[in-house]
């Protein structure tokens, strides 16, 4: 290998300069072992033309120098002499360890990831290489992308950042999940302290020394504690896995690590996802004793909708609570949807924008999946009223003169200006309060209206298109318990559709046993009546 060579030198001051002899000191000829050995190999050039060199000194013997230029050569001796860029690429990587003060890398390693194509940086942290990534997804919608961020912040960095990306292993991913279980329970203990605290204080009455001492004390232990805290649950957990997985995918494709994915092979407990259950009379009054919904998603029967709806009828936003719990759009969907989306000739509507709320702002962005994109058919009753909305929002138009703001929105608010959809949440919320319905969120309004076209009999693939789910299994897996509901409806119809005699069973009504009522038993008319209505005829 040429331009590569032995200097030895030392730190002997020339008095006549003052300045080190360096390689010209007299002693050096003199002394065997006086001075240090430096090894120096010259490297290709750097891509900007810049020239550059491997030089390592303070070696005690030429030989240990000249081990440490035999491992440079042979570095460089990898790529074939027609591969410029695989000369850069060496040339680099030995520049680096110059600046970095490391140790040559090792020659069997460094050959095998450049033989497969893979960064000769063996030294990538996980948490660097999680940021290149996520840089990189240009094509994110919003809500993607802050999903994907809050996963590498708050779990992924903190817990496998420090790792070298072609270190880790899928025990440095178990213990990672691990580590949030254990913390979900230290959180679930400081929030029920908490909550036992505050509602102390909350019933501590505020008349006499003794109690308001009593409270002060209470809000001290309160603000000594840790505020409430959300858990990672096992739902959330399998994304954070999935966003683990997407970087690795993407470094194995750019051949940054190994061919091998461990977060693929992390085996997290079962969650369970949330079943949208029915506001029978049952779960109200356990709900009205103990103020637990059954569910975090529920839906009302058609009496319980059929009450919502005659109560916001002269509501400004009553035709978007009817379109939600009728065609089921999304909160964003509803408040992003434009006049150039209705064809009132066609009746239909056109789900191809949203508005999105991302912390308390607000923007426009495309549906939340490429299904959301869909053309949804409208009733009669609505279309009509889509119709008489727009002539109100015409007559508000004329009212607010220059301060109308022209969104080209459906639903605004007064002067034209978009709705904003954590308010519209808000407004819902009062509105099922004051017209004393159970509680359900605005989303399970749109669950509503799933259960609406089930009950009705629609074909579960036409429910998915115009919930805009991308498979029926979602359709089916979010509304199975309601199906259970309708099957059982089903056969109870069926019962009354054959006729037996069977002794009716007994009936508790009030606490006591009483015979139901038996049904009257359909028997076919006998002969000598089938002749006589014939002659009557």
């Amino acid at each position: 290998m040429k331009n590569g060579n032995l200097i030895r030198r030392c730190r002997c001051i020339d008095p006549a300069t003052g300045k080190d002899y360096g390689a010209a000191c007299p002693k050096l000829k003199a002394a065997r072992r006086h001075g240090t050995w430096t090894a120096a190999q010259e490297l290709d050039p750097a891509q900007d033309g810049r020239r550059r060199r491997f030089r390592r000194g303070g070696f005690e013997t030429s030989t240990k120098a000249q081990e440490e230029l035999d491992k440079v050569r042979a570095l460089m001796a990898i790529p074939e002499e027609d591969d410029p860029w695989g000369k850069t690429q060496i040339s680099d990587l030995l520049e680096n360890c110059v600046k970095d003060k490391d140790p040559v890398p090792d020659y069997d390693e460094t050959r095998r990831r450049f033989k497969t194509g893979q960064s000769l940086n063996s030294k990538v942290t996980v948490a660097e290489w999680l940021d290149t990534w996520l840089a990189g997804r240009k094509r994110l919608r919003r809500g993607g992308a802050k999903r994907y961020e809050c996963d590498i912040r708050v779990h992924l960095k903190p817990h496998l950042g420090h790792l070298r990306l072609d270190k880790l292993r899928v025990h440095h991913i178990d213990s990672m999940f691990d580590a949030i279980n254990e913390r979900n329970i230290e959180v679930q203990e400081q929030n029920a302290q908490r909550r036992v605290v505050r509602d102390e204080l909350k019933s501590t009455p505020n008349k006499g020394a003794e109690n308001r001492a009593r409270r002060l004390w209470l809000q001290a232990q309160l603000n000594a504690m840790p505020p409430f805290r959300r858990e990672t649950g096992l739902n959330t957990q399998p994304h954070i896995r999935d966003t683990l997985r997407a970087a690795l995918n993407v470094a194995i494709a750019q051949q940054v690590m190994p061919a091998f994915n461990p977060a693929a092979h992390v085996e997290l407990l079962p969650g369970t996802k949330p079943k949208a259950l029915v506001w029978t009379d049952e779960r109200i009054a356990r709900w009205t004793e103990t103020g637990e919904k059954p569910s975090p998603v529920m839906v009302w029967t058609p009496e319980q909708t059929g009450t919502f709806l005659d109560f916001v009828e002269h509501d400004r936003l009553y035709t978007l609570w009817r379109l939600i719990a009728f065609r089921g759009s999304r909160r964003g969907e509803g408040c992003g949807v434009r006049w150039e989306d209705h064809s009132a000739k066609a009746r239909s509507l056109a789900i191809a924008t949203q508005l999105v709320q991302d912390g308390w702002e607000v923007f426009e962005g495309a549906p939340k999946t490429d299904s959301g994109i869909r053309l949804v058919a409208l009733d009669e009753e609505t279309n009509q009223d889509l119709l008489a909305h727009k002539a109100r929002q015409q007559r508000e138009r004329e009212a607010w003169g220059e301060g109308w703001q022209d969104t080209g929105r459906i639903f605004t608010q007064e002067d034209g200006s978009l709705l904003h959809p954590g308010k519209v949440s808000d407004l819902f919320a009062r509105l099922v309060e004051a017209a004393s319905l159970p509680p359900i969120r605005l989303h399970d309004l749109r669950h509503v209206a799933a259960t609406l076209m089930l009950a009705a009999g629609v074909d579960i693939k036409v429910v998915s298109e115009t919930l805009g789910h991308s498979d029926t299994r979602i359709t089916r897996d979010t509304y199975q318990s309601v199906l259970d509901d309708l099957a059982r409806d089903a056969a109870e119809k069926v019962v009354q559709l054959v006729p037996h005699a069977r002794k009716p069973l007994a009936v508790v009504k009030d606490g006591e046993q009483t015979a139901a009522p038996r049904r009257p038993r359909m028997t076919p008319p006998r002969k000598s009546d089938e002749a006589k209505e014939e002659r009557s005829a």
